[in-house]
């Protein structure tokens, strides 16, 4: 029983207080938002973005150059 008292007082000292139901909510948010969305996240960049309107562009990639085009389906290709 005493270990109980002690372990409910210790939660009582370190958890945080809120003034107000908002705060605690603000608090939740931030801590939510500062969470990845996936474990492995990659970096993503849209094909319109990357290609700046234009049909094809080149890639250099280790000395090597690539092509990536759009194709008239609207599919991309890349060839070396």
């Amino acid at each position: 029983m005493r270990a109980m008292q002690t372990s409910t007082a210790l939660e009582q000292a370190t958890a945080p207080s809120y003034s107000s139901p908002s705060a605690l909510a603000a608090d939740q948010a931030s801590a939510t938002a500062a969470l990845p969305t996936e474990v492995n996240a990659r970096k993503r960049i849209n094909s319109k973005t990357l290609l700046a309107g234009e049909r094809e562009l080149e890639i250099e990639h280790a000395g090597q150059l690539y092509r990536l085009r759009v194709t008239a389906l609207g599919k991309l290709i890349l060839t070396k």
